[in-house]
């Protein structure tokens, strides 16, 4: 049985691989394997972490394996570093025999370096210089929508219903309907 379900990882690592790129590395590790340095049967897109068949398990999987198989939970979307610097979004799955002991991991490394650098590059890009507001503006087809807008805004800033607002919180209604220049257009 633990034949067919290596075979079946393999297959598995090989479709996941294939689905998300060259920049998601995928692992197969027998933990049958006789020797307990050599635990990696298969290995997709192994140039994220340079890792190849016949390797050993990372530390994460060997500190997983030191504790006890009954604590052993799988660990999913956690952040790793490769010995070159690259950040990986990990997760890795524990299969286990009948006897409830762990068997084989399915283990995904995605890269996720350039999004990381695209991130910050979009944050940069995207950045407001600070004001009390950052909601977008809303670009009117007309008139009507401009002052209904205007006055959809007066009343976020004071944050309540119309029919529940005091003396006060109409004037200051009004007041940024005035700064504003919704009185400026004609008919209004």
């Amino acid at each position: 049985m633990h034949e067919q379900e290596i075979d079946f990882l393999r297959r598995l690592a090989r479709g996941v691989a294939v689905q998300f790129g060259s920049n998601c590395e995928v692992v197969v590790h027998d933990l049958r394997a006789k020797d307990p340095e050599s635990t990696i049967v298969a290995i997709e897109n192994g140039h994220v972490s340079g890792r190849k068949v016949g390797d050993g398990p990372s530390n994460v999987v060997l500190k997983a394996l030191r504790s006890d198989p009954k604590k052993l939970h799988d660990k999913l979307a956690y952040l790793t570093k490769t010995e070159d610097g690259k950040i990986l979004k990990s997760s890795t799955i524990f299969f286990r025999d009948e006897k409830g002991e762990p068997s084989a991991i399915f283990a995904i490394n995605y890269d996720t370096t350039l999004f990381l650098a695209l991130q910050n590059t979009l944050k940069d890009f995207t950045a407001l210089e600070d004001s009390p507001t950052n909601t977008p503006e809303t670009i009117p087809h007309n008139v009507t929508d401009l002052l209904e807008e205007l006055i959809e805004q007066s009343v976020r800033i004071v944050g309540k219903p119309v029919a529940l607002m005091t003396k006060e919180d109409k004037v200051k209604a009004i007041g940024f309907l005035n700064d504003s220049g919704a009185f400026l257009v004609t008919k209004s």
